[in-house]
């Protein structure tokens, strides 16, 4: 018997192992009851899913759970990105989602992420109370479900396509005359996932030449996980800095996550992506109010909104929190260093199709390369060099983790600690500005070194000490 547990964003496992029908069902089960308890649940429920495999037909599980408790379901008629998904409940009034995926995560892996009415991520009272439903469900495998054909004939499936309102909305956001007024092409790359045909499609309809790569569905993803990380688009790199392009354009499996070359190919981190828009977004759209990141994210935003009057809001890592503070539209862009963000206005949920596109309307405006503007904004806010690497749990480090963490040492690489920050993991920042999170990944058997210094060389020795701390 397995034991459902939520994560940063859903509930994820191994394929044929602990995600089966049966466990889908019974999590549907435990989250129709929550609605229900919550008296909520007739407005329907977005069902969603990506390009993994059976991904359709676990949405078609779910969708006959739902109908038997009576609660109707708008099934997509293809793989849709999370950010589609999400803006899908806003324009519905829905009482929220479910959603098949695993975002980035490698392809033997599946996963099923619920989102509230809100259309953000659900906040961690509601994954608990359908964590605890599922596992007290799981014993008698406890579900009632209609069969798809009746429930569709009853009318409580509705098949829906969501991609042309989401257009509309994007484009009230994104300036695509002034990225067709370079005259330039770009690159996208949607790594087998569902952002094909979402952003080529929509560059293209504003007259703009797109060139596209691994743009078919494929269960396995090439071979690599469905994470534009700069280690897994060597592929799309290498066409980006031989050809002449404006930029090249990547999203993950689900589409919720970015990737961005510059016009000579450099993989260019989303730590730096999310400051320079915070900073393009006030200095040229005029745009105001603080922004906000998660623990785990570079500080760089930080010193942007010094240097224009403004605040951050630090979060813990879940997109959940950062939503929060764009339902309650305190924010002018929030963000993650894993590449997900949004801004005011949009869906408070991680949409790396918008992060794409306002990133290459940030180029086609300034009229700069992203090199050029990174080191524009350095010269204004100073310097910031960000590394994350990941350890794998052994069960010796997983025993030693806790007592480890629960007594800091005062120093590390010679600098002693100024402050201990523990929202989530444990944060050492330094009185240099530099510093060190050490945290367990909510999705993957990991624990994430995080750190961030002035300069490439201090960052290296901060992340070598943190590496020997956690393993000695």
């Amino acid at each position: 018997m397995s034991h459902i547990a939520f994560g940063t964003s859903g509930w994820r496992g191994i394929l044929c192992e602990d995600f089966t029908f049966e466990n889908v069902k019974v999590v549907t089960q435990a989250i129709a009851d929550h609605l229900r308890a919550q008296d909520e649940g007739a407005q329907g429920i977005v069902l969603g899913y990506d390009a993994r495999f059976m991904g359709k037909r676990f949405a078609q599980v779910s969708a006959s759970v739902l109908a038997a408790s009576q609660i109707p379901s708008f099934l997509c008629q293809r793989d849709t990105p999370t950010p589609v998904i999400a803006h899908e409940i806003q324009r519905r009034k829905a009482a929220g989602a479910i959603n098949f995926t695993a975002s980035h995560n490698p392809c033997e892996y599946n996963g099923l992420k619920f989102s509230p009415s809100s259309a953000g991520p659900a906040l961690p009272d509601t994954t608990r109370d359908i964590e605890n439903r599922s596992n007290a469900l799981m014993g008698e495998r406890s579900y009632a479900e209609l069969p798809f054909d009746q429930a569709l004939e009853q009318g409580l499936v509705e098949e829906i396509d969501p991609r042309e309102d989401y257009f509309r909305r994007v484009s009230d956001l994104i300036d695509f005359a002034a990225i067709a007024r370079t005259g330039k092409k770009l690159a996208y790359n949607p790594l087998y996932g569902t952002g094909r045909g979402y952003v080529d499609e929509l560059l293209r309809r504003n007259g703009i030449e797109t060139i596209c790569i691994n743009d078919h569905p494929d269960p396995y993803f090439g071979g690599f996980p469905p994470e534009p990380a700069e280690a897994n688009i060597q592929d799309f790199i290498s066409l980006v800095a031989e050809g002449d392009f404006l930029l090249g354009l990547a999203t993950d499996g689900d589409a919720d996550r970015y990737g961005i070359l510059d016009s000579d190919g450099s993989y260019i981190e989303p730590n730096y992506i999310l400051a320079m828009l915070y900073d393009y977004l006030i200095r040229v759209k005029g745009q105001r109010g603080p922004a906000s990141r998660s623990v785990a994210t570079s500080h760089f935003i930080d010193a942007v909104a010094r240097y224009h009057g403004e605040e951050v809001l630090e979060t813990p890592v879940g997109f959940k929190f950062i939503g929060e503070y764009i339902i309650e539209d305190r924010i002018v862009i929030g963000g993650e260093e894993s590449a997900g963000l949004t801004v005011r206005g949009h869906v408070p949920d991680k949409d790396g199709i918008l992060a794409c596109l306002l990133v290459a309307e940030m180029v086609a405006v300034e009229g700069k390369s992203l090199k050029v503007l990174l080191q524009e904004l350095y010269g204004r806010v100073g310097a910031f060099y960000a590394r994350r690497d990941s350890i794998r749990l052994t069960p010796t480090l997983e025993a030693a983790l806790s007592d480890k963490l629960a007594s800091p040492p005062s120093q590390i690489a010679g600098r002693p600690i100024d402050k201990v920050v523990t929202i989530d993991g444990n944060k050492y920042c330094f009185d240099d500005g530099s510093w060190l999170l050490f945290r367990k990944s909510g999705t993957e058997p990991v624990v994430r070194l995080y750190g961030e210094a002035s300069t490439p060389g201090v960052l290296d020795e901060l992340m070598a000490a943190g590496r020997a701390f956690l393993l000695g």
